[in-house]
């Protein structure tokens, strides 16, 4: 029984390990320009994150002009997303 419950943590542990190395790293310009969006939306949440991007993605509409050009230049997210979203708020 205990070997099981040691195989299934170590099963998670890699699992988590391994989602959050499939994540892709900011860039320079992203840290820059999101700098103050993350302070004010997001800073409770760990930098590189799954959280922290899942954080950005809910509070997008609030985000500034520089940052959500530094996300769709930098392949975090597309124009057509971007698009999408300001259509359906009706900007």
């Amino acid at each position: 029984m205990i070997f099981r419950v040691g195989l299934l943590v170590g099963a998670t542990l890699a699992i988590s390990t391994a989602a959050e190395a499939d994540t892709k790293a900011y860039s320079k310009a992203v840290q820059q320009n999101c700098n103050q969006d993350y302070k004010t939306h997001c800073g409770e949440y760990g930098l590189e994150s799954n959280a922290l991007r899942d954080c950005m993605d809910r509070n997008g509409n609030k985000l500034s002009k520089a940052c959500v050009k530094a996300l769709v230049q930098d392949g975090h997210v597309s124009q057509a997303e971007v698009d999408r979203r300001k259509r359906a708020a009706g900007r």
